[in-house]
């Protein structure tokens, strides 16, 4: 099992903060008089705040100033803060626990590889923090996935060479992230979003212990 590492995506991987984007961008779009229902909100994933803003603003064909698009993501993120405040260790994702259990008991070292400039606020809230053996988030990178500069700097910090990185992701742009920086990649999801995977689950229950010493060997 030598010399191999997992680097996980946070969103829908260890938990699913995806709702309380939704239920904060909602809100917004409410404010702004924009009908923004879930459907919507699926072109959101894994995108940066100032294209998911504009993405929103084109539902609605509102059109803002920019002085005005920094104060509603920040009032957007605020928003999102405040729900993930409330967050526990219960809303960690089913077999994430087990396996982050199994990785460290066996000294097989794991990163957290994540677009979110909120990743050490959420993975302290679920009891997390200290479990990884290096975080990688929104604040240390400067290029969005697709591009793999996130899992670069996350083999960097594992010191694992790229080939011996398995990426597990729940979005296209982070499947393609993995294969661009030439990884292995799990994909949770639809195949219809994700077929591009090296091997796909449809839930995080399904990323065992089993599996994880498979993808190791």
């Amino acid at each position: 099992m030598e010399g191999k590492g997992f680097i996980f995506d946070l969103d829908g991987v260890i938990v699913d903060t995806a709702k309380y984007h939704y239920l904060a961008w909602k809100e917004l779009a409410n404010q702004l008089g924009i009908n923004f229902t879930e459907e919507h909100n699926e072109l959101l994933k894994g995108v940066s705040r100032v294209k998911s803003l504009e993405i929103l603003l084109g539902v609605g064909d509102v059109t803002l100033s920019d002085t005005e698009k920094v104060r509603y993501m920040e009032e957007k993120n605020t928003r999102y803060l405040e729900y993930v405040a409330k967050m526990d260790e219960s809303e960690i994702l089913p077999g994430i626990k087990e396996l982050l259990a199994f990785l460290k008991e066996n000294k097989i070292p794991f990163s957290l590889g994540s677009a979110s400039k909120n990743a050490r606020v959420i993975l302290e809230g679920v009891n997390l923090l200290d479990a990884f053996t290096a975080i990688v988030d929104g604040n240390d990178v400067s290029k969005a996935k697709p591009d793999p500069e996130v899992f670069l700097i996350a083999a960097e910090k594992l010191k694992l060479e790229p080939k011996n990185c398995i990426v597990i992701e729940d979005a296209a742009a982070g499947i393609e992230a993995a294969k661009r920086a030439n990884m292995k990649s799990v994909g949770i999801g639809e195949e219809e979003m994700l077929g591009a995977a090296d091997v796909l689950l449809d839930s995080t229950a399904k990323l065992t212990v089993a599996l994880a010493k498979e993808l190791l060997n």
